[in-house]
């Protein structure tokens, strides 16, 4: 029994989670983990162009993987001859390619899994195991969502997540630079966790958010960046109906660009550094990685006027 009287908590809204039949689990990576472990697979295919967080749950299980290609489109550029004990990873790049995944599983069926960490609105497709990052897209600390149709026959710890909090609050209370070593910390944190149920603070959070305003504004702001960037941008990824973005990729051949809107205080991500390691200068990949700007659209912004700096 909860505690009746004393000081009081924080105050939330009470109301569903977005993604009300998935299982939740404590991160995205142990969402993918959960998905190695259930299926048993021996290889993985995943995409140069990922998190290095991606190969954690793979190393840790001892799975073969081999990496492939992506295209301009960000889309793999041949396609692969599966055994069974085979499965095939593919990234929803910034909430952008839900129509890729449909024709992924149209080819692959059961043995694709799909990494919706930067594409939190799009829908899964039945019997396709899909997993999910929440932190990507709102305020909180870990947390994963997952849809598959076998449970592993363990029984799962509950994860604890208010030691993880401090950045988002010091964001808050200070400002975004004084958190941010916080956030680093926090995000070490989640290194070799093992698989848990999400938090009950991750899940308070999670069910107090208005999911509808929150898509409509990213969409918004999204179209706005491309009725001012898509001449200049080399990289055309238009936003289809079904789509909700995480960010507005530009690509640029200005390498300055970045750090003039970081001097600027606008925080523009590097994903990700470790493609750097594992490709070659004249790839596609590595240019992304480069050469590819993340700017921020998301729900706390009502004007992007300081893009204006572009």
């Amino acid at each position: 029994m909860d505690a009746i009287g004393g000081y009081f908590g924080l105050e939330l809204k009470q109301g569903d989670h977005y993604h009300k039949d998935a299982l939740c689990l404590n991160s995205a990576r142990n969402c993918f983990e959960y998905v190695l472990r259930v299926r048993n697979y021996k290889k993985v295919y995943i995409p140069y162009y990922t998190c290095e967080v991606i190969l954690e749950p793979i190393t840790k299980l001892h799975i073969e993987f081999e990496f492939y290609s992506i295209n301009q489109v960000l889309e793999p550029i041949k396609d692969y001859n599966l055994n069974s004990n085979e499965a095939f990873l593919y990234t929803n790049y910034f909430g952008l390619k839900q129509d890729c995944v449909k024709r992924l599983a149209k080819l692959y069926k059961k043995q694709l899994i799909v990494d919706n960490a930067q594409a939190f609105y799009a829908k899964p497709l039945e019997g396709i195991d899909t997993f999910y990052s929440p932190r990507k897209f709102f305020g909180i600390a870990d947390g994963g969502y997952l849809y598959i149709d076998k449970k592993l026959d363990i029984e799962l710890k509950q994860d604890y997540s208010y030691e993880r909090m401090s950045h988002l609050l010091k964001r808050i209370d200070v400002s975004a630079e004084f958190g941010y070593n916080d956030f680093k910390r926090n995000d070490d944190s989640l290194i070799n966790q093992p698989i848990k149920l999400m938090s009950n603070l991750t899940n308070k959070i999670l069910s107090s958010i208005d999911y509808n305003s929150i898509k409509s504004k990213r969409i918004e702001n999204y179209l706005y960046l491309e009725s001012k960037l898509k001449d200049k941008n080399l990289i055309q990824l238009p936003l289809k109906n079904i789509d909700v973005p995480m960010v507005y990729p530009y690509l640029t051949n200005d390498i300055a660009l970045k750090q003039k809107l970081i001097a600027n205080k606008i925080f523009v991500a590097t994903y990700w550094p470790n493609v750097m390691d594992w490709t070659k200068e004249e790839d596609l990949e590595y240019k992304l990685t480069n050469n590819l700007l993340l700017l921020p659209i998301d729900q706390r912004y009502d004007s992007l006027q300081f893009y204006k700096l572009i």
